[in-house]
């Protein structure tokens, strides 16, 4: 007795008829009455009554389809676990995001990738680019997204690269410039993001190297907060072109020359990921390229 007899049993047992069970199998009718039979024979019991076209379990066919499903059952549980211990299902995905970028796609991405791997475990962190290293380094995070240059130490895919915009109020009297050099536009108080992170530095050693001064009139490592002082009125802030999205108070402004930001996902240098940390890495790499491409045919096709 075999897994194919047992499941040609269970088939025709179901159906109640040796054509329908056939017909579910894709094989020829006769075939499947001979490998019943020989099931019988091997057995040495009668599986079925058969009355005519009606077909019906015997006492020992009901025994026996009853161990039967438990086996199949207990096949399929196997399979799930084999899976699951492959990372399929199971395991967990530590991540870190940055405060900038978390506000913006990132949680779209996250939230349907949890609801189609349901059973991985998902932990998000929030935090700096240089803390995102250290923790990688020491084991507690797998993988960060993060904007500006990778850091030693970590292997990387590109994501996007994105234009830096300066962000005012439309009332500001930079608002109907498409392009401004940095010297014009730091001529604004500027809201400016922490220390630690990228687009922090990046502004910084620009105005540096062009001997320009910065007025900061706020700090913050919350996207959400500097947008909000921006319609406020208090000043400007230099975002990714990505996160700034159609907001009727706020005006985009380009640097000349423009300055752009890289995102990348990052994990620690030589490590083989998880199968989970793979799923995720995948994942997010194929949702940002569809994100960007949506974006892209939009631009080119815009509305009437």
């Amino acid at each position: 007795m075999d897994l194919r007899q047992l499941n040609f049993f269970l088939q025709v047992a179901s159906a109640e008829s040796f054509t329908r069970a056939a017909e579910r199998l894709h094989i020829a009718q006769p075939a499947l009455s001979i490998a019943i039979r020989k099931l019988e024979e091997e057995l040495d019991l009668l599986l079925f009554n058969r009355q005519g076209r009606k077909i019906t379990l015997t006492a020992e066919g009901e025994a026996l389809a009853r161990h039967a499903q438990i086996i199949f059952k207990q096949m399929q549980e196997a399979r799930q676990e084999l899976d699951d211990l492959r990372g399929l299902l199971r395991g967990e995905v530590r991540v870190g995001i940055t405060p900038m970028l978390g506000s913006f796609l990132f949680p779209q991405i996250i939230s349907s990738f949890k609801q189609r791997y349901s059973g991985l475990q998902l932990f998000v962190n929030s935090d700096s680019t240089w803390n995102f290293q250290r923790k990688i380094a020491v084991g507690k995070l797998d993988i960060a997204v993060i904007a500006g240059e990778v850091p030693e130490g970590l292997d990387s895919h590109l994501l996007v690269r994105d234009e830096v915009v300066a962000c005012v109020h439309r009332t500001n009297r930079l608002a109907a410039r498409q392009k401004a050099s940095l010297h014009e536009l730091l001529s604004v108080p500027l809201i400016h993001f922490t220390k630690g992170y990228h687009l922090r530095e990046l502004i910084d050693q620009r105005a540096m190297m062009e001997g320009l001064t910065v007025n900061v009139v706020a700090e913050t490592n919350l996207f959400a907060l500097a947008r909000g002082l921006v319609k406020e009125e208090l000043g400007l802030a230099f975002f990714p072109k990505m996160i700034v999205g159609q907001d009727s108070q706020i005006a985009a402004i380009s640097c000349d020359p423009p300055l752009f930001l890289d995102v990348a996902i990052v994990w620690r240098e030589n490590a083989v990921l998880s199968r989970a940390n793979k799923l995720f890495v995948d994942y997010i790499i194929q949702e940002v390229d569809d994100y960007y491409l949506l974006a892209q045919a939009a631009a080119s096709f815009p509305l009437p």
